[in-house]
């Protein structure tokens, strides 16, 4: 049986309305941001610091206070600039934390799951606590001598946070998990004699 074309543009006008409903549904904003990202060459290494804002989003604190841990990852890439092809990645540290509530002791844990040997820090301040995690100093990406001085560098920093670690299309749909990415600007080794 033949189906007419008025029912199949329907059909089509009806699933465009659909895909349109929920690529729209998305947060206006994020509620996360990189404000600080830094690269240093300090001894002869090339040191990154960034600082995470909203790292605990007003979406999480619910199930935060209920004892649900949040956990922040930052994939911290180092990237050389090719004119005439695509960039070509050097290096990628990705580092992973855990902030969890303990509603008996009323005390905030920091824990450090991947990329880093940091010990937990534990304290009763959520503001300190939200400042260790989401704060990464003086992170080593390798040694400049090895990186070419007349080549262009940058960093790439992609930042996620989420209750329980769950970062999918849906729990960030639901407000549970959030992400964002923040480029640093060009940079050149130059030697020093």
């Amino acid at each position: 049986m033949k189906v007419p074309n008025v029912l199949r543009w329907a059909g089509f006008a009806a699933a465009t309305a659909l895909l349109l409903l929920v690529a729209g549904a998305a947060p206006a904003r994020a509620d996360l941001r990189i404000s600080d990202l830094d690269i240093y060459l300090n001894d002869h290494e090339v040191t990154v610091r960034v600082v995470l804002l909203d790292a605990i989003p007003p979406g999480f604190h619910e199930g935060f206070q209920s004892g649900i841990p949040t956990h922040v990852k930052f994939k911290i890439e180092l990237w050389q600039y090719n004119r005439l092809w695509r960039d070509r990645l050097v290096r990628r540290v990705t580092i992973e934390r855990q902030l969890a509530y303990n509603a008996v002791t009323k005390e905030y844990k920091v824990s450090s799951l991947r990329g880093e040997t940091l010990p937990a820090y534990g304290t009763r301040d959520l503001r300190d606590a939200q400042r260790v995690f989401s704060e990464v100093r003086a992170l080593k990406l390798g040694a400049a001598g090895t990186l070419n001085p007349a080549e262009i560098f940058y960093i790439r920093v992609l930042a996620e946070a989420a209750l329980n670690g769950e970062n999918t299309f849906v729990t960030r749909m639901e407000g549970t998990a959030e992400q964002t990415v923040r480029q640093s600007e060009y940079r050149t080794i130059q030697r020093m004699q």
